[in-house]
């Protein structure tokens, strides 16, 4: 059967500190490994909302390899293709929380079966009547055949007649602003979603307000859905609309704020990953981006308030449940 959605990128197990300020450079606890890497978050969440998803990346022919592959399994991921390299061992993460919010990491991933990406990888049988091809920037800022890969799919899934999704997720310890802004263009200029944060979106674009930016997207791109992400403040939904048609300008950018939901943070991590999940498999089910967006919310709030980067990814029920449950933080105000 088709995938509805294909992703790739690092495959990882992260490892973390049991308690707040423990500092990866001294001896104490850690706990895990639980299954991790962006792509495969995001893969899962999309599998528990009922979407048909893919996943490629490799992991190494060990415990934690077997650990994200029995994750991938569990939540009906489609593996086929998930490399087992037997001469590299699976990526790793590990991770301590401070007590201002922030995460230190200590990752080994480009030296360990996650980095290995390149375009061979790929299989053509999975891109046959695809929906949506979903791409994340700090895959492709991890080095130069997984740039390539990257572009090798995007051919792929243009050829298939699929959606292209981007998250431009920018790592400037990865990549610079500037060596982004050119490796990227391609999957700009081929998005049919972008998602990403205020910052990434001046960073990546010509102009110098986000209106600006993303006026210029829309005039090559009528059809472009851009959701420009704000953390736990929600998102803003901007298109194209001919309803709002000026005379000698033409039709201008819509603009529609959508307000997050006020949650107990446990673990920040994945909630990035989880929002984009939840927006394409609302908006490939056929639900306006803005209704897709509320529902990304959710998603990405839910995801943060359990330990574990996939733990709180939720099924479509508990997500819808918790919609009905909690009013989005502006509703909750109003007189």
């Amino acid at each position: 059967m088709a995938l509805d959605i294909l992703t790739f990128g690092e495959a990882l197990v992260e490892v973390m500190r049991t308690d707040i300020d423990q500092p990866l450079d001294q001896p104490s606890l850690f706990i895990g490994p639980y299954p991790s890497g962006a792509p495969f978050i995001f893969a899962v969440q999309a599998a528990r909302l009922g979407a048909r998803v893919g996943a490629v990346g490799a992991v190494g022919q060990d415990a934690f390899g077997k650990c994200l592959l029995d994750q991938l399994e569990a939540d009906k991921v489609d593996a086929r293709g998930v490399h087992v390299l037997p001469d590299y061992t699976t990526g790793v993460a590990f991770v301590g929380y401070k007590g201002d919010g922030s995460r230190e990491f200590v990752f080994h991933a480009r030296h360990a079966a996650a980095g290995q990406l390149a375009p061979e990888m790929l299989d053509k049988a999975l891109f046959k009547g695809l929906k949506c091809l979903h791409i994340m920037g700090s895959t492709l800022s991890m080095h130069q055949q997984a740039l390539q890969l990257g572009l090798r799919a995007l051919e792929m899934a243009q050829d298939a007649g699929a959606k292209i999704s981007f998250d431009p997720n920018i790592r400037p310890q990865l990549m610079s602003p500037d060596r982004a802004r050119y490796a990227f263009a391609p999957f700009m200029e081929a998005a049919d979603v972008l998602i990403p944060s205020e910052e990434e979106l001046l960073l990546l674009g010509d102009a110098y307000s986000i209106d600006g930016v993303v006026q210029d997207m829309l005039e090559d791109k009528p059809d472009l859905v851009v959701v420009v992400t704000n953390g736990a403040n929600g998102c803003t939904v901007m298109t194209q609309s001919t309803e709002f048609s000026i005379p000698g300008i033409g039709p201008m950018v819509m603009v529609d704020p959508i307000n997050g939901y006020d949650v107990t943070e446990v673990d920040p991590t994945g909630a990035g990953d989880c929002f984009d999940a939840g927006f394409l498999t609302r908006w490939l089910a056929g639900d306006s981006p803005s209704d897709a967006a509320q529902f990304a919310n959710a998603c990405g709030a839910l995801a943060v308030t359990v330990k574990g980067p996939m733990a709180g990814a939720r099924t479509l029920a508990e997500v819808q449940s918790f919609m009905r449950e909690n009013k989005p933080k502006e509703d909750e105000y109003e007189d």
